[in-house]
């Protein structure tokens, strides 16, 4: 909190000392219009000179500058342009042009509400249409037109992904039929504790699908979601947002971005929200504070420094059980467990520095992050209903996890010429430590029972329960290792073929240490991790893709929480994903994406038939699927954003946990959603979205269903004037009942009834 207040001091000092500053601000674009990322701008006057380089929207600012100066524009694949500024203007467009009818340049537009330029997929920055893999990008925009508020929210218009329950204490996401609490990450790097991430400080959040070890490392089998937090720019933001409604929900987030001089510039977001919930007894209360600080040491190195202190409290809720092969009937707001001895808690403190030089051709990329992660939650858990529907078993347990991480990741990206071809190679080295302790109890009822029977009509009990470990619990301490070396290369071949392929090695080392016995284990596992891709541009707007990507995930699994000496002797598990898929810009606003996959999953444990006492690696899973999406602005005033997915995840080769032929839980075969904005007149927009979900099974076994809906959300935008916006969303607006998501048979979330957010927003 130091650093956060010292940040904040030197806000409050950089408004005095910088209200006359001199700034100009610009776009630079192609011929066709689209914006130009990575344009580099030099302003020279005498001894005077500055620069910028263009993000990918084309923007650019320079700071401190005089009221006369030359200014010169360059970019790779154009043609240089020089210009002289006799007197000063506070901004405009440059367009650059191309040197010859054979030169082509890969350029993107913004598609309105998307970002359509990402590094994390191939680490350069890189046209989402040129990637060869299914992306899809949710911008701060996109989230604050439909309000939302969690991870959970963002994927709802994600095609191939579905929000589980997570024992409603974290963000948990099955990705193409592979489920996971720990592909998350924060630009780029590993943030895999179990906790509810918030949306308040992100720039964006990027849904990578397929395996991605090549990038990210082991794990990520079914994809990975990547947080992209706001960095310090040299642009003045001052930014309020008020919100409450239905459920008591009121929240408050700033947003103050202050250069302090042409190379120094401060940045801070912060949060607070205290909500309650359409679930009697639950709400929760939320803060973060996140400074950013650039520093740009020299016209080519820049530095990036940002730190999140957070803090997430909440009542923890296991939602309802199942009678007869459903969501019991009863109320959705009816609680089961003692709410007042229910409780999640989430401390986060994550920090970050980023290094970037560029040497001629050769940018130089170092990124270093720690995290200290407390998470504790104590839960009530429904159980079996009685045949009468008479009573309802409910056991307990909490647990508690320490965890801090340090990972380091340099890159070296070159870009050269071999002939005909252009290449974007990649190098780099990872480097990672975690520690994390485990501890858990279970819950006695009156100091003796493992489970209370409730009456069916009085689930919510202050029956006294005692804490105290079991004969299984854990208390155990985890050492991970990761040693990592990659490459890629990025080639175009023409202007209408490109190939992408690399090839990432890891050494991951797991110490296990049971401290109830005394056991320490070890293991180390070397993964190789190859990707392949082919572009084919039969015009630029239009990319047609194949791609093959592996991943692993160690015997230990997502959370690396216990070994044992049998899972001890276990290879780690295989993602295979075989793609293919089109990528179009109708026009520069307008994209339409799609993609059919087939993602097998292989060396899953299994009982040996023969040997009961005994794990053999027979099990197999696999995921067929099609995604389609469409992101941008139909026509005039309509845009749209969303997509349908196809997936078919089965068991092909019995498991420990399922025969073959049984299908994985919480996949549905369906998912359609799809969101609309209209602005009917300059100061008035509205919006409407609808989500439809096929059935699905809450878990494995394929006894419990989660019956089909269809939802639908609304929004109302009023722009008061350039200051002041105003906007009420409506979720769930028929308020139809529906199930959500599940944790298993018995713990299941239902979806709130109808809702409304009225949301102020100011800017100065």
């Amino acid at each position: 909190m130091r650093i956060a207040w010292t940040f904040l001091l030197l806000f409050v000092f950089s408004f005095q000392v910088n209200a006359q500053s001199l700034s100009f601000k610009g776009r630079v674009l192609d011929p066709s219009e689209a914006p130009i990322a990575g344009a580099r701008l030099t302003a020279s006057h005498e001894a005077w000179s500055a620069s910028a380089v263009s993000d990918e929207r084309g923007e650019f600012l320079l700071t401190g500058i005089p009221e006369k100066y030359a200014l010169r524009i360059s970019a790779p694949g154009f043609t240089e342009q020089s210009v002289e500024l006799d007197e000063f203007v506070t901004s405009r467009v440059f367009t650059l042009q191309l040197p010859g009818i054979e030169q082509v340049v890969m350029v993107t537009d913004s598609f309105g509400d998307s970002s359509g330029l990402i590094s994390s997929a191939t680490k350069t920055w890189t046209p989402l249409r040129d990637i060869p893999q299914a992306v899809t990008v949710v911008t701060q925009q996109q989230a604050r037109d439909q309000a939302m508020m969690s991870i959970g929210d963002v994927v709802r218009y994600i095609p191939g992904i579905t929000a589980v329950q997570g024992e409603n204490n974290r963000d948990q996401m099955v990705i193409r039929g592979n489920s996971s609490s720990a592909d998350f990450f924060v630009n780029g790097v590993r943030d895999d504790v179990q906790y509810y991430r918030d949306l308040y400080n992100l720039e964006r959040v990027e849904a990578l699908k397929g395996p991605n070890a090549m990038i990210f490392g082991r794990g990520g089998g079914g994809g990975v979601i990547n947080r992209v937090t706001k960095d310090a720019e040299f642009v003045p933001i001052r930014e309020m947002v008020l919100s409450g409604g239905s459920f008591n929900g009121r929240r408050v987030a700033i947003d103050v971005d202050q250069p302090v001089n042409s190379r120094l510039a401060l940045r801070m977001n912060g949060m607070f929200e205290d909500s309650g919930s359409f679930r009697k007894y639950v709400h929760l209360q939320r803060r973060g504070i996140s400074p950013a600080m650039t520093f740009a040491a020299t016209s080519r190195t820049r530095l990036n420094f940002g730190f999140e202190n957070f803090k997430d409290t909440r009542v923890a809720d296991r939602g309802v059980p199942s009678f007869h092969g459903r969501p019991v009937d009863t109320d959705i707001s009816t609680y089961y467990g003692n709410p007042g001895d229910s409780r999640v808690r989430a401390r986060v403190n994550l920090s970050s520095l980023s290094i970037e030089h560029q040497e001629g051709r050769l940018t130089i990329r170092n990124r270093t992050q720690a995290g200290d992660y407390d998470r504790f939650y104590q839960n009530f858990v429904p159980g079996a209903v009685t045949a009468d529907r008479s009573s309802v078993s409910i056991s307990a347990y909490n647990n508690a996890t320490h965890r801090r991480n340090v990972f380091n990741q340099t890159d070296f990206i070159v870009a050269l010429a071999t002939g005909r071809f252009r290449h974007a190679i990649v190098s780099g080295v990872e480097l990672g430590r975690q520690a994390t302790r485990n501890y858990r109890n279970t819950g006695y009822f009156n100091n003796t029972s493992l489970a209370f029977v409730a009456p069916f009509d009085k689930t919510a009990i202050s029956t006294p329960v005692t804490f105290r470990q079991s004969a299984t619990d854990a208390d155990n301490r985890v050492r991970t290792y990761v040693a990592a070396t990659y490459v890629q290369d990025q080639i175009e071949v023409s202007r209408h073929l490109q190939l992408v392929s690399g090839i990432r090695f890891d050494r991951f080392e797991l110490r296990y240490r049971d401290n109830r016995n005394s056991d320490e284990l070890r293991r180390t596992d070397r993964l190789v991790s190859p990707r392949v891709g082919v572009v084919v541009k039969p015009i630029v707007p239009l990319s047609i893709y194949v791609s093959y990507s592996v991943s692993h995930l160690p015997s230990s699994g997502d959370q690396f929480s216990s070994l044992t000496t049998i899972t001890q002797q276990v290879k780690p598990e295989k993602f295979s994903n075989y793609e293919m898929g089109m990528k179009w810009d109708l026009r520069n606003d307008l994209s339409l994406t799609s993609a059919v996959y087939r993602l097998d999953r292989t060396n899953t444990r299994t009982l040996d038939p023969n040997d009961p006492t005994r794990i053999v690696q027979t099990g197999s899973q696999r995921t067929s699927g099609f995604e389609l999406g469409a992101n941008g602005r139909v026509a005039g005033s309509w845009k749209v954003t969303g997509g349908y997915a196809y997936q078919n995840a089965f068991v092909t080769s019995a498991t420990i946990a399922a025969r073959a032929g049984a299908r994985v839980g919480q996949v549905p075969l369906h998912t359609l959603s799809i969101w609309n904005s209209y602005q009917v007149i300059r100061r008035v927009g509205v919006g409407l979205g609808i989500v439809r979900r096929s059935d699905m099974f809450a878990a494995i076994d394929n006894t419990v269903v989660l019956p089909a809906y269809t939802r639908a959300d609304g929004a109302v935008y009023l722009t008061l004037n350039d200051h002041i916006r105003l906007q009420g969303n409506a979720e769930n607006l028929f308020d139809q009942r529906y199930y959500l998501n599940a944790d298993n048979n018995t713990n299941i979330s239902p979806g709130s009834g109808r809702g409304l957010r009225f949301t102020l927003s100011w800017r100065p």
